[in-house]
């Protein structure tokens, strides 16, 4: 095969605030980009510097149905919980896979102990779409610590590989999936280089959070996105000083895509279907109102 040519590179959208614990800037959205099926979206939390405080920040209960929010942690530690009765933490190097399936109430908070203390957060959210015959399964979570995540160190000290979904240099990545991604967290030293297998026909994209790279001769540096055509599957990736990619790679979802807000189906009636199972208490009761 040969290389994926880079189609397009891109600086993160403006910035805005999701509850007030979340300075965020969307990477990309899949009405903008729908080649990147089966990734729908990409936010990029941070990173952001927080005062010492005694209250709670975050974002309080919202839903979600019809795809997946993969979280992964840099700084800072986040406390989550919903109401299919999952909960925890997840600190730096930690991701949290959840399923939101047929449909579920979150939040997502800054843990207790990090309020108090205060300092940098960082995180990325990814959504991943799913599949038409899997959008209504039961919400699950994947809980993936930073020691359950595999790390592939790349020849001559040129830096390593976490391997969150998929596989790399013969390390599977720990997280299950509905259809076939590969989900990489990159750290290449300066001067060196990587050749990456992202599959020929997949969607591919790499984000730069720190540094800069070049993706088969083409140039990029942080807060950029590179955009990779599906056709080939090899790809050159030289750091220009140390960098930091996050990789996103998956067999695209060739089915219609009709979304609002936290939902994400395939028609426009069935997203008026989460809106009326979230109004009559469907997606989940929360705790509080419950009682």
């Amino acid at each position: 095969m040969g290389m994926k040519n880079v189609l397009s590179i891109h600086r993160q959208g403006e910035g805005h605030w999701v509850g007030d614990g979340f300075p965020v800037h969307t990477v990309f959205h899949y009405q903008e980009r729908p080649e990147l099926s089966p990734f729908l979206l990409l936010d990029h939390a941070g990173p952001a510097d927080f005062a010492p405080s005694d209250k709670a920040r975050g974002v309080g209960w919202h839903p979600h149905r019809g795809f997946e929010t993969v979280t992964v942690v840099l700084d800072g530690e986040v406390d989550h919980e919903d109401t299919a009765g999952n909960g925890g933490r997840i600190g730096p190097g930690d991701v949290q896979w959840m399923t939101a399936g047929a449909g579920l109430l979150h939040k997502e908070m800054h843990s207790p102990a990090f309020t108090r203390r205060g300092g940098r957060f960082q995180a990325l959210q990814l959504w991943v779409n799913l599949p038409a015959k899997s959008k209504m399964t039961p919400p699950r979570y994947q809980t993936l610590l930073a020691q359950d995540v595999p790390v592939v160190s790349l020849p001559q000290d040129g830096g390593s590989v976490r391997v969150i979904a998929g596989e790399f240099g013969g390390a599977k990545g720990p997280a299950r999936t509905f259809t076939p991604v590969n989900l990489l967290y990159l750290d290449l030293h300066a001067g060196h280089n990587v050749r990456l297998n992202l599959r020929d026909g997949f969607s591919a994209a790499l984000y730069v959070l720190k540094g800069r790279i070049l993706v088969n001769s083409e140039s990029a540096s942080e807060t950029e996105l590179v955009v990779l055509d599906r056709k080939g599957d090899e790809v050159l990736i030289k750091a220009t000083s140390d960098a930091r990619l996050f990789v996103m790679n998956g067999a695209p979802i060739d089915e219609p895509v009709a979304g609002h807000g936290p939902f994400v189906m395939n028609t426009a009636r069935e997203i008026q279907q989460a809106f009326a199972d979230l109004h009559h208490g469907r997606l989940g009761k929360i705790p509080e109102l419950a009682r």
